[in-house]
């Protein structure tokens, strides 16, 4: 078994929580963080096993950077 280490971006909605894989661009959501995580760990693991190496390949972001900066306004 292939195992693969992935990013996630989390985001408080109103109802619950977001989650986003930015390198295969596969979201998913949930109403705990924990709960999203999972979720999201679920829908990647099922795009890799359903989807082709050619799709894979063509989506996959082997670098992303997350990071925060400050920006000024009026």
């Amino acid at each position: 078994m292939k195992r693969m280490t992935f990013t996630a971006l989390l985001e408080k909605e109103a109802s619950g929580y977001t989650a986003l894989c930015p390198e295969l661009d596969v979201a998913s959501q949930g109403d705990s963080v924990e709960e999203a995580l999972a979720n999201l760990r679920e829908a990647v693991e099922l795009f890799l096993e359903c989807a082709s190496e050619a799709e894979i390949k063509e989506r996959l972001r082997e670098e992303v950077f997350v990071t925060r900066f400050e920006a000024a306004y009026a």
